[in-house]
């Protein structure tokens, strides 16, 4: 292939890419800009609740990402081989299946959130406040996982620009509705809740209309939508990444009770040097999100030749960003650290460990952008397997090194779990 092939590729690849990454920067400042404005309250038992009812939500949806993915893969693969008609029922099929998980939390969410708050042992200030935050922000859930179907299905058709400007607006929305309601008509925390619920639905909104004008899907019957054989092969592709999700949900979790185990300053030291693996994933997820369309894409064309060469240009691209982060966090780890804190204690203990977080890169890049090209080829059963792999390393090698190492160990073996993840799927990838 000669360079102008090379070019072509990779213009295609930072098509899908850069604006994803704006997406993936973008996300996160709803659950920001809604502590901003409680910040300016007053009230340090709303900043809590807030804390609390962001995680509660995140631990639940986090749990539905396979939306967004299997909806990916597998329009992906309908986009690559012409079929528009496949791809728009994957879309209906999937709206189908998330507003009745949506309607599910919403009925259980009485039961849902008491859990959830047990789970986090919110304090007695800090607990009725976030139970108010989630019984008025549950009423989103058809929007936030309708709009996990919209992302993957646009991903899937090889746009990631729409995503991108509904991310934008749905803050800016956010912002006004939520600051308007808290300072001007003094509600407090329910304002930010129902701004946050708005705000939920005017992006799953604005996303429906902006694809029902741009891409005009077709009217499959019914019984199109919910054919069993149709169904079933979603069903398992979703399942699969629900299983991984749980491991990776498993895995998050043991870190942060390990971390916990050790003391309150190396629980925060653990959670700000965490802070450096989110943003590089935010980065990296960008390139994943091009292994999912690009790789789906060329599968379903029957390319296999392209689909080679584009898993090896993801590969030279997540190598420059491995490196380009290694860097910064290199040179540039104590100054992060002291944006992040001005606790010193917290500071020389994140110090002392941050030689493990500037290794996160280079053992987490193959497995975020094998991740990606999985999702696209639909090999969600071999994700499934290399985070098992991942997963064992992890808790073999904290136990072992636990006692000898403390959170020297805790660090290795999160290392060896990325790392594991990005062998085990490259030998999948390779042998299969």
């Amino acid at each position: 292939m000669d360079s102008l092939d090379n070019r072509k590729i990779n213009r295609a690849i930072l098509a899908i890419a850069l604006p994803a990454i704006v997406s993936n920067i973008t996300t996160p400042l709803l659950g920001l800009v809604d502590v901003a404005i409680v910040g300016h309250i007053g009230a340090a038992a709303a900043i809590g609740a807030i804390a609390v009812g962001s995680t509660m939500f995140n631990m639940i949806y986090w749990l539905f990402s396979f939306l967004r993915m299997g909806t990916a893969g597998l329009t992906s693969q309908s986009c690559g081989a012409g079929d528009f008609h496949a791809s728009s029922a994957h879309l209906r099929r999937a709206l189908l299946i998330s507003t009745c998980a949506a309607l599910l939390l919403i009925v259980f969410s009485g039961p849902l959130g008491y859990a959830a708050l047990d789970f986090l042992d919110a304090d007695d200030a800090t607990a009725p406040l976030a139970r108010l935050y989630f019984v008025i922000a549950i009423f989103g859930a058809p929007a936030v996982l309708g709009t996990y179907v919209m992302n993957g299905w646009l991903l899937g058709m090889q746009n990631t620009r729409i995503p991108m400007f509904v991310a934008i607006a749905t803050n800016i929305f956010n912002i006004a509705v939520s600051a308007t309601l808290v300072f001007a008509c003094g509600l407090g925390i329910e304002g930010v809740a129902i701004g946050t619920l708005s705000a939920q639905w005017f992006g799953f909104i604005v996303a429906l209309v902006t694809v029902w004008r741009r891409y005009r899907p077709s009217r499959e019957p019914f019984s199109e939508i919910v054919r069993r054989r149709s169904l079933g092969r979603m069903f398992r592709i979703n399942l699969d990444i629900f299983l991984r999700t749980l491991c990776l949900v498993a895995v998050t979790a043991w870190f942060t009770r390990a971390g916990a185990a050790q003391g309150v300053q190396v629980l925060a030291a653990n959670a700000l040097l965490m802070q450096l693996f989110m943003f590089f994933s935010y980065f990296t997820d960008g390139f994943a999100f091009a292994g999912e369309a690009l790789a789906g894409k060329h599968y379903g064309a029957g390319e296999h030749g392209m689909l080679r060469v584009v898993v090896r240009r993801l590969m030279w691209w997540g190598a420059w960003l491995a490196l380009g982060f290694t860097c910064i966090y290199f040179i540039g780890g104590d100054m992060i650290i002291s944006l992040l804190t001005d606790d010193e204690p917290v500071i020389d203990a994140a110090r002392e460990f941050l030689p493990w977080a500037v290794g996160i890169p280079l053992c987490g890049t193959a497995a975020f952008i094998y991740d990606g090209v999985f999702v696209g080829l639909t090999l969600t059963r071999r994700m499934l397997v290399s985070l098992l792999v991942g997963m064992a390393v992890f808790f073999v090698l904290y136990f072992t090194l636990r006692g000898s190492m403390g959170n020297h160990g805790l660090w290795l073996a999160f290392l060896g779990y990325l790392a594991m993840r990005g062998i085990a799927l490259h030998m999948l990838m390779k042998y299969s």
